[in-house]
């Protein structure tokens, strides 16, 4: 994987999860009424499609190089996890959010609360092992960088997305759970609806800061600021290198294109320096097995140009 951590079992961890937990979900919304269920149960069946549209991704994003694309398919992740995205801000929020302002306007009473109690109670547990499974991955691409700076400069997005995911249905579940305990300490039903808009809300913010994050990939973006700069050191150290002019590098997926401009320390002897570029490539490709393609631009030092 592009950053380290190992996104199918993620993936899997999440989808049987939310599966198990959509089916206790549904039996519950179904025996209460409880529209903050309902809503839960909508939200888990659509992140179980999510994950199939994830798995999907990668499947194809394995797909080898072509004349059509000769760099591979590796950023079909990309366009599959802003998909999910997308889903995420509409089906589970803007529904949740309806669903909410609806029983707002005509609230009900809860039945046999105990029921919609329980379930959120088991979902919590199943959710908080899927979390767990996810953040062994996300600590395996991280290092020392806080969470939220790990968000930001990841460029596995499918795990970004997964990770979204199960924070948002773990909050989701948390506001669901006081939403029908307030209902019941009160006797007052708007509360249900209050969780729901919340979970509503949540759902929608969580989908735009994944977007954004998968946007900037979908587009095209440098690698890992911690790799680029690994990289970066790694080729001035070499001693063909004489002087490092420029690196460009480009994700792709879980592959990596690395573009040098160098001026080399054999300038002269043309069958040195193809030695020495191809040399330079090969040991890069061994020392950081994600880069797949390189470029070697040899140039003069400016006060010979």
């Amino acid at each position: 994987m592009a950053g380290g951590g190992d996104s199918t079992r993620a993936i899997l961890f999440a989808l049987g999860a939310n599966f198990a937990i959509a089916v206790a979900k549904g039996v519950a919304a179904f025996i209460t009424g409880s529209s903050a269920m309902l809503a839960e149960t909508v939200h888990s069946l659509a992140d179980c499609g999510n994950q199939l549209l994830l798995l999907l991704g990668l499947r194809q994003a394995r797909r080898p190089a072509s004349t059509e694309h000769p760099l591979g398919y590796g950023r079909a992740i990309y366009f599959w996890s802003f998909l999910v995205a997308v889903m995420l801000f509409t089906i589970g929020g803007m529904f949740s959010v309806y669903e909410g302002v609806h029983k707002l306007q005509h609230p009900e009473p809860l039945q046999q609360w105990w029921w919609a109690a329980g379930v959120l109670v088991f979902a919590i547990i199943a959710e908080g092992v899927s979390m767990r499974a996810c953040l062994e991955e996300v600590n395996k691409s991280r290092g020392d960088r806080s969470i939220w700076r790990w968000f930001r400069e990841s460029r596995q997005a499918e795990l970004v997305v997964i990770f979204g995911e199960d924070l948002a249905a773990l909050l989701g579940l948390v506001f669901a759970l006081g939403a029908v305990m307030l209902s019941v300490v009160t006797g007052n039903p708007l509360w249900d609806a209050v969780g729901t808009v919340m979970i509503g809300v949540l759902l929608i913010v969580i989908a735009v800061l994944v977007a954004i994050e998968v946007k900037s990939m979908l587009i095209g973006q440098s690698v890992d600021p911690q790799l680029e700069q690994q990289l970066t050191g790694w080729l001035r150290a070499r001693p063909e290198v004489t002087h490092l002019i420029h690196v460009i590098t480009l994700q792709q997926g879980n592959d990596v294109v690395v573009s040098v401009q160098a001026v080399m320390r054999e300038t002269q002897d043309v069958r040195v320096l193809l030695d020495d570029i191809n040399r330079v490539e090969d040991e890069l490709k061994v020392a950081y097995p994600a880069v797949r393609w390189t470029f070697f631009e040899p140039d003069l030092p400016k006060s010979e140009r």
